[in-house]
């Protein structure tokens, strides 16, 4: 294979719902199935990089395979500089902005060139990035609970070695958030890490009150007790809050992230690779959590948050929600609770007979 660096032949996207193990209830509603767009950059090198975004919702993926299509398009000859491509783009929408399905679709690309990279290489991402794959602890990740009717599930957790567990909260009152809280606890015992998120279901004040009410719990952390926008009421939370705050999944590449920093927004800090940039953007949010000694966590792709994870220098936890399992060749592997990153480049492969079965 030529040394040179790989050039873009041609971008394919792709939408699948795909089946999911368990339904992830929120506070907004139920995610029954995960609608996801493949992302497939063929190179001059014979190279192929892969990677996935989460639409959330069946009505913006044709929209988004579209967009990133369309994008590809106007990249094709152009080679696989990550850096440079995420100049080109930037400047490219500066005017329309970079939140919602441009930034969803421009990080889903920026993944899958630095995946061609690593395969180029015919090394994992996290090599290519100067670093080693290593375990990487992580946290088993559900919905809304019931201690009673998901106890099952929650012992499996804990069989596989998680030493991690996260639950969601605001989708009843106070009342029913320390009842859920405490019958988790009293399940998995006090010394594995249970953590709640709220989905920014709550203004400041309640939040405020649903922290002190569940502190007796020893929860690891509050996750996006407000909405993500509101950084001044997150610090707000923050000030008096017993339990560390953790959110960032939400904020929008670097520049989303240093606002927050600057804001005393969080204790921790856990970007999401379709939101953040990409790896491009994630190597960057690094750069600061290590600046602030913020602890840093991942959102959802733990394929790819492996590499991410091994190279970050305050990295904390590892989000397990199997998303993609149905459709890829080699899921992740749960090895006493961690995680390990795979290659070459971030080791997707797709399971094409499921991605047919799963097409929309």
């Amino acid at each position: 294979m030529s040394a040179a660096t790989p050039t873009i032949r041609s971008v394919r996207a792709r939408a699948v719902v795909a089946p999911i193990a368990r339904p992830v209830k929120t506070a907004f509603g139920v995610i029954e199935a995960a609608p996801l767009v493949l992302i497939d950059v063929a190179t001059n090198q014979g190279v192929t990089g892969h990677s996935y975004i989460f639409a959330y919702t069946r009505l913006t993926l044709e929209p988004l395979v579209h967009l990133i299509e369309e994008i590809g398009s106007e990249l094709a000859g152009a080679p696989v500089a990550p850096f440079d491509l995420m100049a080109a783009m930037d400047a490219r929408f500066r005017l329309l902005g970079w939140q919602g399905l441009v930034g969803m679709a421009v990080s889903g690309l920026d993944m899958a060139f630095w995946d061609a990279l690593g395969q180029a290489a015919g090394q994992p991402l996290v090599t290519l990035l100067g670093g080693s794959p290593r375990p990487i602890r992580a946290y088993d990740s559900y919905g809304a609970v019931d201690p009673a009717a998901d106890a099952k599930d929650l012992k499996r957790s804990l069989e596989q070695g998680f030493k991690g567990i996260k639950i969601k909260g605001g989708d009843g009152d106070a009342a029913n958030d320390e009842r859920v809280v405490k019958g988790v606890r009293d399940l998995i015992g006090p010394d594995i890490a249970l953590m709640i998120d709220f989905n920014q279901s709550l203004d400041p004040a309640e939040a405020t009150r649903r922290i002190e009410r569940l502190a007796p719990y020893g929860l690891h952390w509050i996750e996006e007790p407000v909405p993500q926008e509101n950084l001044l009421g997150h610090a707000k939370v923050r000030e008096t809050s017993p339990t560390p705050i953790q959110a960032g999944e939400n904020w929008w590449f670097p520049r989303g992230f240093a606002e927050a920093i600057a804001a005393g927004a969080s204790d921790f800090i856990m970007p999401d690779l379709m939101k953040c940039g990409g790896v491009t953007g994630w190597m960057r949010v690094a750069g600061q959590a290590e600046a602030a000694s913020i602890p840093m966590s991942s959102h959802l792709f733990a394929e790819a948050s492996a590499h991410m994870l091994a190279v970050t220098p305050t990295a904390h936890w590892l989000e397990v929600l199997d998303i993609a399992r149905a459709i890829l060749a080699e899921p992740i592997a749960i090895v006493d609770g961690a995680v390990t990153a795979r290659g070459p480049g971030l080791g997707l492969v797709w399971d094409e007979a499921a991605v047919a079965r799963y097409l929309t």
